[in-house]
């Protein structure tokens, strides 16, 4: 796939709106840009969705778009024209399409300001965005085992979470069942524990996918740091320095080792 106007303006977005994913597009090879871009400005339209206005009849409508968009990708037919849509159908397999639509249908907790039912619930909230995205960029670039990838994706999914949620508090949300520092501790720890069983079975994502999974690179920095001090998430210290992520980044890209 040629980078034609909708994909340079896929490009465009994931830049403004989500620097590191771009950047680990940018370090993946320029035929699984093709791919990601389009996946990554759907992330950019959907994360947003549910941000951009007070009304949660129109915050919902917004989802429900993006819902029936990437049902008339998995229906095989005629899809809408738009700068990402159109690019998307050119990726997406019907059965990825269809597959993420609990991707988008779980943004509707970040609509309201209820907790969490429960650790199910939470779970399958991370399972769902995090997973779901990174598994349909994968399976896209190439044979991917999906329950590898869900694990990688889970720490990946809870990395950003956690930098998250002081940003995600100041808006009203309640974004952790247990939000003591043992309870945070213990939740990187689960999810540390996914990354390593995810790379011990690495063998089950091909050369192709594993583009798709450069964009958690950094998930492990992250949850050692909230492992070693909890006090760190509140505070909204757990970026790491410009300099080791560019290095991280890279090294990742050409070692393929994740």
């Amino acid at each position: 796939m040629e980078f034609d106007a909708d994909l340079n303006a896929c490009a465009a977005l994931v830049e403004k709106a989500d620097p590191d994913r771009f950047r680990a597009a940018m370090s993946a090879p320029v035929a699984a840009r093709a791919v990601l871009f389009p996946l990554y400005a759907l992330n950019v339209e959907v994360t947003r969705a549910p941000w951009v206005t007070q009304e949660p009849m129109i915050a919902e409508m917004r989802l429900q778009w993006w819902r029936d968009a990437l049902q008339e990708i998995a229906d095989g037919g005629p899809v809408r024209r738009h700068e990402v849509v159109t690019p998307l159908a050119g990726v997406l397999s019907p059965h990825l399409a269809a597959n993420l639509d609990e991707y988008v249908a779980v943004r509707r907790w970040d609509i309201y300001k209820d907790p969490f039912e429960d650790q199910e619930h939470f779970d399958n909230y991370i399972t769902c965005s995090s997973g779901h995205l990174m598994v349909a960029a994968a399976q896209a670039l190439g044979p991917a085992e999906g329950k590898v990838v869900q694990d990688y994706a889970y720490a990946t999914g809870i990395s950003g979470w956690l930098q998250a949620i002081p940003a995600l508090e100041a808006r009203g949300r309640i974004p952790l069942l247990d939000g003591t520092p043992d309870g945070v501790r213990t939740l990187a720890q689960q999810a540390l524990k996914c990354l390593y069983r995810a790379r011990r079975n690495r063998a089950a994502v091909s050369g192709p996918a594993r583009a798709a999974l450069l964009a958690g690179v950094q998930a492990e920095a992250v949850l050692k740091q909230v492992v070693a001090n909890p006090g760190r998430v509140a505070a909204g210290a757990l970026v790491p320095g410009e300099i080791s992520r560019r290095l991280r980044l890279s090294w990742v890209a050409v070692s393929g080792r994740w």
